[in-house]
């Protein structure tokens, strides 16, 4: 997997983190949770995030681990032990 070093500080876009969680749907959740969603790949995924961000792919990060799609209040993209 090929994982992007975040923006600096002074980029307008914030991370989206893209990953697989426990039953392999491909997820797309901006890193304070205020979009998201669940996909059947990760081209889905990776062109969900681009429409959300304002196409900047340096925003994007691939995660090793598994994550969880949540929408809460106070999400954020939790991240289970591989």
């Amino acid at each position: 997997m090929k994982l992007v070093e975040p923006p600096s500080s002074s980029s307008p876009s914030t991370i989206v983190f893209i990953g697989k969680n426990r039953r392999g749907q491909w997820i797309a959740q901006e890193q304070n949770g205020l979009y998201g969603g669940l996909f059947v790949s990760r081209a889905q995924a990776i062109k969900y995030a681009l429409s959300e961000n304002g196409q900047h792919p340096e925003t994007i990060v691939e995660l090793p681990r598994e994550i969880e799609l949540d929408m809460g209040k106070n999400a954020r993209v939790s991240q289970r032990a591989a």
